[in-house]
């Protein structure tokens, strides 16, 4: 009997330990946090921070294809923070207005676009802020996420309906841009946006060594997927790709496995990470 006490106070003792150093790993894994990266079709996705705030970048959800019919509603978004778009097209502006009112939250996008959106009365100036490529943001103070606009290479009009003719105008709609995230714990994410390949890839990912690229695949209006592989294989070499801007309609006929195949498999080469509208990764 004593044998069997002392050998149970030992198995005690072990657990106990085993349990602390569990409680210890725990704590450390939630103080270093993650980062979730949602992708709802076309260039959409939802990042949550490790502290938890919410980033919608170019929202086009109630009418987009390839959205699931569960996120089409803005308000299965759940709560947003801030919303990110990287340029006028209908494709990614379409539904952050109405974000931006129902959370009562600023859509950040370029300078000349937001210009027009605030000129237009399509958001007031203050749910409308201007900034450029270059131009750094910590809209959630100095130890938030810090977020880089930096050079796309696209056009940008915006197209308006005028309520007062019912007519359709195009107005202004600024430079496009990518957004560099970066996060809470030093994670980066390039979300390219709408972009064809330029030679300062090269320089921007040499600048702020994402993590994470989020590339446009789908060609005609984009990157096709051989061009985005030399893109992020040679040029900008992340961790991981993620294709975006692909199928939702029949001109971007790019696909992941053609992007996956033109980034061959050499030691060193980024991971391509394959996502269905509606699912998302943990970093």
């Amino acid at each position: 009997m004593e044998t069997h006490t002392v050998h149970a106070a030992l198995l005690r003792g072990v657990l106990g330990v085993l349990s602390l150093l569990a409680l210890c790993s725990t704590a450390a894994f939630a103080q270093s946090g993650k980062t979730e990266v949602l992708w709802l079709g076309q260039a959409a996705t939802r990042i949550t921070t490790p502290t938890g705030k919410v980033i919608m970048i170019d929202p086009w959800l109630t009418s987009n294809p390839k959205t699931p019919a569960n996120f089409r509603a803005l308000e299965a978004l759940g709560k947003v923070d801030l919303i990110l778009v990287t340029h006028a097209h209908f494709d990614h502006f379409a539904d952050a207005p109405a974000l931006a009112k129902m959370h009562k939250v600023p859509m950040y996008g370029p300078a000349g676009m937001n210009q027009t959106v605030s000129a237009l009365g399509i958001l007031p100036a203050e749910l409308a802020p201007r900034f450029g490529k270059g131009g750094t943001i910590m809209p959630f103070g100095p130890n938030g996420v810090k977020i880089t606009a930096v050079r796309a290479e696209h056009s940008s009009e915006l197209a308006w309906k005028n309520p007062t003719t019912n007519k359709d105008e195009v107005h202004v709609g600024g430079e496009p841009v990518g957004f560099i995230l970066e996060m809470e714990n030093g994670f980066r994410i390039w979300h390219m946006g709408d972009t064809g390949v330029f030679g300062d890839m090269r320089l921007i990912g040499d600048m702020y060594r994402p993590d994470v690229v989020m590339i446009p695949i789908g060609g005609h209006f984009v990157m096709n997927p051989v061009d985005a592989a030399m893109a992020v294989r040679d040029m900008i070499r992340p961790k991981f790709a993620i294709p975006i801007h692909y199928g939702t309609t029949p001109v971007l006929r790019g696909t992941p496995a053609e992007f996956n195949a033109a980034l061959g498999s050499a030691p060193g080469t980024p991971r391509m990470l394959s996502l269905e509208p509606g699912q998302k990764f943990d970093f």
